[in-house]
């Protein structure tokens, strides 16, 4: 599988379980979303909420790449959060639409990028204002990578409070081979 054909796997993951995690989501009430359960965020809400501030945060340093992707064209008018705990919506309904705005962004640049654009360098600073100078297809993997990390807490406390997500590998997306 080439790089570009294993990115576009990893952004319909990336959508298929957020949109299975969002709608296991929405089966609990405000309070158990936001109760405090001992989770590097604390709660379930805070748990997605990260997840949502660190997206938002990467593509907008992607857009500081040379190649000005059109996919990303959409989240200009977004302020880039200062705090990887800072609120992004009220609640769970207005978090979940924008998840899926930045679900179809990746999705986008996936469809979007070139195997040769991968291995250019981004420039960056970090939340602590660091400099940073990485490969672009490594802060990529970074991205879906640090997604299935706190997905997967995500899951965890779901089950926790009686909500099934069902089947969340990866796997279920590999098509077989004839």
């Amino acid at each position: 599988m080439q790089r570009i054909e294993h990115i576009r796997l990893l952004a319909r993951y990336n959508s298929w379980m957020n949109e299975r995690l969002y709608a296991a989501a929405a089966s609990l009430s405000d309070e158990a979303l936001s109760a405090e359960r001992g989770a590097f965020f604390g709660s379930l809400l805070g748990t997605l909420n990260h997840l949502v501030v660190a997206d938002l945060i990467w593509l907008k340093r992607y857009t500081a790449l040379p190649v000005r992707y059109q996919a990303l064209q959409p989240l200009v008018d977004l302020e880039r959060p200062q705090r990887l705990d800072q609120p992004m919506a009220a609640d769970i309904r207005g978090l979940g639409q924008l998840r899926r705005r930045l679900d179809n962004c990746i999705e986008a640049l996936a469809q979007e990028l070139c195997e040769e654009e991968l291995d250019q360098q981004l420039h960056y600073r970090n939340m602590k204002g660091v400099e940073a100078k990485k490969n672009f297809f490594a802060l990529l993997m970074h991205l879906f990578n640090h997604q299935t990390h706190h997905r997967g807490q995500a899951t965890t406390l779901l089950s926790q409070s009686g909500t099934e997500v069902g089947v969340t590998d990866l796997l279920a997306l590999i098509e077989d081979i004839d």
